[in-house]
């Protein structure tokens, strides 16, 4: 049994990488891996951070690694990389389209291996989920995890958000199974997955409070009704905390040492200084500038440096389109509503279904006093704890003003999964009917149980179906997935754009539509991180809406990405300020001749 669902697990993966491969083929350059794969070659190729420091470099490092073998062009000769400050889009732009390299096999090799850290992410998923609860709860998630229009979407491109996913995943499970079991094996694994944690993605610097909270609660349900005992043991947990603490920082360390190498010292201080300069908190800046020039010290002033600026990213926020409106600040509204709407209805349909049995569980249950809720969150301390940060992570995403995507939230869906999987398998084998006496009790319970369980798995089997062919139908446009209750892929953009749906991936697709049509010339108004000039030639011009109407310039064609126009006809909210002339009022009303995959819309005059 257990050979066959190893197999039935490498089957679900299988499929998932056959659907990341063949829909990334042709996606154009998403918006963030033109600044992410021109870092990650500098920090190999070059051992200089000047790049994309408000990231990580473990992804980058990943993805560029296959970018060493192609015998690239990287120029440093121009002024993006000598003068400018963190000159990113620049050097995207000029590494990857101006250099003489082969752009769409940069963008393929960089991706290839995301792809496969997403299965590295979906087998070790299956692998804590099967021993916590056995072979149906890690296949029944792993099932979930493979069959997500977002993380399919997210786990084909060069940006940080599947390492953040994958961070979180294994530094939590990683701390749960030390809690569990407190060897100095099980401590030093959680050190470095913590370790490994802070090089993916900086908000994850949020682990630390996360096992503060989680080791003190382990504490007090361990040794619940034994005061002294619980004070006295939160001070050793608190040492073993910082011993984690530790050798993540020997993990960051060495690992910053190489990316700064070859990084001027005096460069590194300049740039850190006019990073910086803006910041309100002057102490901390202060710190990291004079971090920043000290030959020992200065790995961590780089890597101290982009927990500052995600810190002031987020708190000022980024202008976006939701429901009808374009802020710059958040909605409360947002990530709950994207997250209902952009995994599948099937799966809320599972959500809901483990949630009533969950309560009806509790509602019928005997016992009903605090030991016995104890005594359950210490031998379900996975289930409990997976509740804490799923609930910890989303009341941050809801108070946060950065609101440009789903992805943010997608370290909570494996433990959505999980806990979603685990009910469910409970509740398809749980029948209701009292223990027989009598030979015709028995005889009836037998067909009342096995008509009940037809029931169940019916049910299952239908969802499970669904969540399939949905699966399939959606292929190749998962960036652009919203379910039925969203509009469906077509009309998901009237929700929320950016990298929900519209992050830049269909301008290749733009090419064959002008190449199959004979078209000669064709404006085009384009988000992400693709090259009008590389793909198109003399045949695209770059076009803004305060030109109108390239009819009035002889040109019959116009592509304007969704993100863009939406954004320009939506309604300012309060206190956000947009141009008349940015808002193509020219365009109101007027219905797209074609689109170009599902995110630009194509008009004819």
């Amino acid at each position: 049994m257990d050979k066959i669902t190893k197999i039935l697990a490498c089957g679900l993966l299988l499929w998932m990488f056959i659907l990341m491969f063949f829909s990334a083929w042709n996606d154009s350059a998403t918006m963030d891996e033109l600044a992410h794969i021109p870092s990650g070659y500098s920090y190999l190729a070059k051992q200089d951070y000047r790049l994309n420091p408000e990231h990580p470099p473990l992804i980058k490092d990943l993805s560029a690694l296959p970018l060493l073998f192609l015998n690239l062009n990287f120029p440093v000769d121009v002024p993006a990389w000598t003068e400018y400050i963190n000159g990113q889009w620049d050097m995207g732009r000029i590494f990857i389209y101006e250099s003489g390299n082969d752009a769409d096999k940069i963008i393929h090799f960089a991706r290839f291996p995301i792809m496969l850290l997403a299965l590295l992410f979906g087998w070790l998923l299956f692998k804590w989920t099967k021993k916590l609860y056995g072979n149906k709860v890690g296949l029944l998630t792993l099932f979930f995890y493979t069959m997500s229009p977002t993380f399919i979407a997210h786990s084909r491109y060069v940006t940080t958000d599947l390492g953040a996913a994958f961070g979180f995943f294994i530094g939590l499970a990683t701390f749960i199974n030390f809690l569990i079991n407190q060897t100095r094996k099980n401590l030093i694994i959680a050190g470095i997955a913590f370790g490994i944690a802070q090089l993916l993605k900086f908000s994850l610097v949020i682990l630390a409070p996360i096992y503060l909270l989680l080791a003190v609660l382990w504490v007090i349900l361990e040794n619940y009704g034994n005061l002294k005992k619980i004070i006295s043991r939160s001070f050793k947990i608190i040492g073993k905390l910082i011993l984690i603490g530790v050798i993540g920082v020997i993990i960051i360390w060495p690992v910053y040492q190489f990316h700064v190498l070859n990084y001027p010292v005096e460069r590194q201080k300049a740039d850190t200084e006019i990073t910086l300069a803006s910041f309100g908190f002057k102490p901390a800046v202060n710190l990291v500038v004079w971090l920043s020039d000290k030959p020992v010290l200065r790995p961590i002033g780089q890597y101290l440096l982009g927990v500052l600026m995600v810190t002031q990213r987020a708190s000022g926020g980024n202008t976006a389109y939701f429901l009808g409106t374009v802020s710059s600040e958040g909605s409360s509204l947002y990530f709950p509503l994207l997250y209902l709407l952009k995994e599948q209805l099937a799966f809320h349909i599972l959500t809901l279904i483990a949630i009533i049995f969950a309560i009806r569980n509790i509602i019928r249950s005997k016992s009903k006093n605090l030991r016995t809720a104890v005594e359950w969150m210490r031998d379900n301390f996975a289930i409990f704890a997976s509740m804490i940060f799923i609930a910890i992570y989303f009341a941050q995403a809801v108070t946060s003003n950065l609101n440009i995507g789903v992805r943010h939230i997608l370290p909570a869906f494996p433990f959505i999964y999980f806990l979603v999987a685990r009910q469910i398998v409970r509740w398809a084998k749980t029948h209701d009917l009292e223990e027989p006496e009598t030979l015709g009790q028995q005889i009836k319970h037998f067909f009342s149980t096995f008509l009940k369980s037809l029931e169940k798995y019916s049910l299952l089997s239908a969802l499970l179906l669904w969540m399939f062919l949905m699966n399939i139908i959606a292929f190749p446009n998962y960036l652009s997935y919203y379910n039925e209750f969203g509009g469906g892929i077509k009309n998901g953009y009237k929700i929320a754009t950016d990298s929900n749906y519209d992050w830049g991936q269909d301008l290749k697709r733009l090419k064959s539509f002008v190449d199959k049509n004979n078209i000669e010339k064709i404006g085009i108004d384009y988000f992400g991180g693709g090259n009008i000039p590389y793909y198109f030639g003399d045949k695209g011009q770059m076009w803004w809406s305060p030109w109108g109407s390239p009819k009035d310039y002889g040109i019959e064609w116009l592509a304007v990405s969704a993100n863009t126009l939406m954004s320009a006809q939506a309604k300012p909210a309060p206190g956000f300020e947009r141009k008349f002339e940015d808002s193509y009022w020219w365009l109101k009303g007027k219905e797209p001749y074609a689109r170009a995959g599902t995110s630009i819309f194509i008009y004819k005059f």
